[in-house]
């Protein structure tokens, strides 16, 4: 995985699939498999990176979306 200057920890899995990653800068991430597409459809907007919510995804392959994300931002 290539260094990001947005600095992410993994705070592990809190409860129901939910999925925790905190900032540097003390901004918290969550990440449930059913929720983008949740999200999506409520404000309009679209993911700037996708993951395909038929493929299971791991804290791995989650994080590394999650960073290319924040730099995009």
């Amino acid at each position: 995985m290539t260094k990001s200057k947005f600095n992410i920890v993994y705070n592990g899995e809190i409860e129901s699939g939910v999925h925790n990653w905190q900032s540097i800068g003390g901004s918290h991430y969550y990440w449930h498999p059913d929720w983008l597409h949740i999200a999506e459809d409520i404000t309009g907007h679209k993911a700037v990176t996708s993951l395909d919510k038929d493929k299971n995804h791991n804290k791995d392959s989650v994080q590394a979306e999650l960073t290319k994300h924040i730099e995009q931002k």
